[in-house]
């Protein structure tokens, strides 16, 4: 990746004086193109900034006096949203707004699986048989032009509420309202359809003279806007930083129970937390179920009835990331299968296992690993093949696609993300005919650009304070419109490593520059990723955490470039494998080796208790490291051996028998029991703990705790600092543990997996050496 600097900028005196002399911000801001200090205030505090009124928008008037009849006459209302976080949220406006009104109100949201995006023929019949006087759809609509021309054939009227882009012509509806019909640089221009549909409920609350009900949905408009990655800019900025306040509050009992089970903190909350931890639990009922239930999430006040429903999102955000990995995985071998694959301009892959509502999600992670246009495929036998796309800036997918329309089913998205269904055996022909538009750009463009991260300049360890991370979290929120500022730091060695995280996904490491200055950083998702072997330059970001009560300075790992003119000679020998994986007879061999060398053995389950050897978290630093059990998954067995730190490194690798349910289920359950013995009924549980003595990932534990709390074996506390606790349970089932057990059996196939590479594998593919 090309790192390029901004040049620097001088802001204007009156600038730095407004902002109390911070000449950092003053620098940032000026960047972003805000030079004057009202302008800049406004950008940083939505008390200074004036909103568009919602009549802002076309046809507001039409479609409000519209409801207030239908709210006056008692009509049957129904409100058609979309299964992703916008639309989530959207509906949940609606239709709380409107039964705050008295209206009398119903709600569908499209199940993925069988009915995809869009107001659909057969279920809006459905609704009419069922008995309908008005549809409001929020998040979608604009392109509906069959099925709204149904709905006004037999007489339903119809409120659009959209951001998407429409086609040439509009659909028959009583009103459209999008920002799509304003003019460019608008205020409201780049609300997303929570923006929209909070416009329309701001504007029938200020018409009904109640305009403070609004406030009250502040907090669902800032997941919707984070979620849709919307631009931060004008009224959709003022609406985050509004939201975000409401959110700190955390009124919604929903909500406090994702974010109790998410591990988060409401005060201390940002758009970090909605991009990565809220939204994705919330995406994930769209995505592998049905998304309905959100709009009872978001709305109960009943503590007991959120925290079940905030549960059953937990769990399908579990199967959601599992999912994902598994088609990331089986992409990757596609391609590592057939390397001419990689020949092409795009990537172009299918399998009819592959769960459609995860694609786009797996073809983004394939996008940042090949750097080229990719979509993604499920093509189960006797049905259309469906999927998603993303792209690499300059490549229009959505064009590219559309230029082999005459063979698709349906289509449509945006220029970096599309979706799109056809016959599977069209799919050759539409190959060939997308690869061509695709490399036309390409030749057009002159190649595809190399990736650019832009840094904001240079900063120094001995520089870091919380006054200056103090100046760039004022330009928080951040996201697309206005991107976290990127420093480089140079001249860095690494001088501890560990990795952190429920699958130890993450790193946590120290930096150390030429002066002995030393910082933390964190390396996000960075455990299985190539480390700096010399001295480099770090591209990080500069943010503050409350992570244990007081602010500190946060560095978050970005990029690194290596440092160039000098190298440096390793600090140790190379570390040497002894292959023993295919031994008849190891235990010999372990024996002799434990007399003979300074040895620990790592094994786990039932052979820790055999063998007499150490669970991962008894490890410590010996010369020879023997693994005994086969590693439940790479990132346990890198930070085992970074724990250990051998000389040499001894293979056997034995499957445990826990990798089967039953087995595990009961290990677990015996474990359990003794905890509860010895505390007399109420025993703190270790993950890590649990995970070694049972020779499993953390996750299965947690989920197999999970299956024993809802059978009613064990009752699951936590506590404010995230620790957990077993006490006895009622003996009497709690709620449904099928698909607690249909995810511990996926997680376990996947560790048997891994383990079956492990004992298989060449010693040089297991990246150890």
């Amino acid at each position: 990746m090309r790192w390029m600097t901004i040049p620097a900028t001088q802001p204007p005196p009156a600038l730095i004086e407004a902002l109390d002399g911070q000449a950092l911000l003053a620098n940032l801001l000026v960047r972003r193109g805000l030079h004057d200090p009202f302008t800049a205030l406004a950008f940083l505090d939505p008390r200074h900034y004036t909103p568009a009124p919602p009549d802002a928008l076309p046809m507001m008037d039409t479609a409000c006096q519209r409801i207030e009849s239908a709210l006056a006459r008692g009509e049957r209302i129904w409100v058609w949203g979309d299964f992703d976080v916008d639309g989530q949220t959207a509906t949940t406006i609606l239709v709380s707004a409107l039964q705050r009104l008295g209206g009398e109100v119903k709600y569908h949201i499209p199940v993925r699986a069988t009915e995809s995006h869009g107001v659909n023929l057969p279920h809006l019949q459905a609704i009419l048989a069922e008995g309908a006087d008005l549809l409001i759809t929020c998040d979608t609509g604009i392109t509906a032009h069959q099925a709204l021309e149904f709905a006004h054939q037999q007489g339903l009227e119809v409120i659009i509420t959209d951001h998407h882009l429409p086609t040439e012509t509009l659909p028959p509806a009583l009103a459209h309202l999008t920002p799509r019909l304003l003019p460019p640089g608008h205020p409201l221009e780049h609300l997303p359809g929570v923006g929209v549909a909070y416009k329309l409920a701001e504007a029938l609350f200020q018409r009904m003279g109640r305009p403070e009900f609004a406030r009250d949905y502040l907090d669902l408009v800032a997941l919707g806007i984070v979620a849709d990655v919307a631009q931060q800019k004008g009224d959709t900025r003022y609406l985050l930083q509004s939201g975000l306040e409401n959110l700190r509050q955390a009124q919604r009992p929903g909500l406090r129970a994702i974010m109790r089970l998410a591990e988060l903190h409401p005060s201390r909350l940002n758009e970090e937390h909605i991009g990565f931890a809220i939204a994705p639990r919330l995406n994930a009922l769209g995505r592998l179920g049905d998304a309905n239930p959100a709009v009872e999430l978001l709305t109960t006040t009943d503590e007991q009835r959120a925290l079940q429903l905030a549960e059953k999102l937990e769990l399908l955000n579990t199967e959601r990331q599992l999912l994902t990995r598994q088609v990331i995985q089986a992409a990757i071998k596609q391609i590592e299968h057939d390397p001419a694959l990689l020949s092409n301009p795009a990537l172009v892959l299918a399998n009819p296992e592959w769960p459609a509502g995860i694609l786009g999600i797996a073809a983004s992670a394939l996008v940042e690993r090949y750097h080229r246009p990719v979509i993604l495929l499920t093509n189960p036998p006797r049905q259309l093949a469906r999927g998603s796309a993303r792209s690499v800036e300059g490549i229009d997918i959505t064009a590219c696609i559309a230029s082999q329309a005459s063979m698709l089913h349906t289509f449509g998205g945006h220029p970096m993300a599309a979706g799109l269904s056809l016959p599977s055996e069209s799919l050759p022909a539409f190959r060939r005919g997308f690869f061509r538009a695709v490399e036309q750009v390409i030749q057009q463009m002159g190649g595809i650009p190399e990736p650019t991260l832009t840094l904001e300049g240079d900063l120094r360890l001995d520089e870091l304070s919380l006054e200056l991370v103090e100046q760039i979290e004022r330009l928080a929120p951040f996201g697309p419109g206005n991107p976290p500022p990127i420093f480089a730091i140079r001249n860095l060695s690494i001088v501890e490593t560990r990795s952190i995280g429920r699958d130890h996904e993450h790193l946590r490491l120290v930096v150390q520059d030429r002066s002995g200055h030393q910082q933390a950083v964190l390396w996000w998702n960075g455990a299985n990723l190539p480390q700096p072997e010399d001295r480099f330059d770090l591209a990080c970001l500069v943010r503050a955490s409350n992570y244990r009560g007081e602010p500190e300075i946060q560095l978050e790992w970005v990029d690194f470039a290596p440092v160039t003119g000098e190298s440096l000679a390793l600090t140790g020998a190379p570390l040497r494998l002894i292959d023993l994986r295919t031994e008849p007879h190891p235990r010999a061999h372990v024996e002799l080796l434990r007399a003979r060398e300074k040895a620990i053995i790592w094994a786990e389950g039932e052979g820790r208790d055999r063998l007499g050897g150490l669970a991962r978290y008894d490890l410590s630093s010996a010369e020879t490291l023997i693994i005994w059990t086969a590693p439940p998954g790479y990132p346990e067995l890198i930070k085992a051996i970074r724990q250990v730190q051998p000389r040499q490194v001894v293979l056997i690798g034995l499957p445990p028998e826990t990798d089967e349910v039953e087995t595990f289920l009961n290990r677990l359950a015996g474990l359990v029991k003794f905890l509860l013995n010895q505390g007399n009924g109420r025993a703190p549980a270790s993950l890590e703990r649990l995970a070694g003595a049972a020779a499993q990932r953390e996750p299965a534990v947690r989920l197999g705790l999970a299956w024993m709390a809802a059978r009613g074996d064990i009752i699951l506390q936590e506590n404010d600092k995230g620790q957990l606790f077993i006490l006895r349970g009622p003996g009497t089932p709690q709620s449904d543990f099928a698909p607690i057990l249909r995810q511990i059996k996926a997680l376990l196939d996947e560790t048997a997996a891994y383990r079956q590479f492990f004992r298989t594998a060449p010693i040089e593919a297991l990246g150890i050496e």
